[in-house]
């Protein structure tokens, strides 16, 4: 959900910026420092990418499709939240 928002936060603020007609005009730091929305959305994405976070968002997903796999062989299977799952015999 946090990953979410600032995603959200820095694309808008990068649209505010790069429409902006005074971005050409002045050199690249200034016109960050006219823009502080984008620039600490941007910042603040970066250091969630630098903590891990998008891990925390794949991982889950990662884990139970090795664990579906692994299940299959014992006629079973698992839902996203690990849930075991017994299927008939055949």
């Amino acid at each position: 959900l946090i990953l979410i928002v600032v995603s959200v936060c820095t694309a808008t603020g990068a649209w505010n910026w790069l429409i902006d007609p005074e971005t050409q005009k002045v050199s690249f730091f200034t016109s960050l420092w006219n823009h502080p929305f984008f620039t600490i959305s941007c910042i603040t994405l970066i250091g969630l990418f630098f903590a891990g976070i998008h891990k925390r968002v794949v991982a889950p997903s990662i884990i139970a499709a090795r664990c579906r796999t692994v299940l299959a062989e014992y006629n079973m299977s698992c839902d996203d939240t690990g849930k075991l799952i017994l299927k008939p015999r055949p």
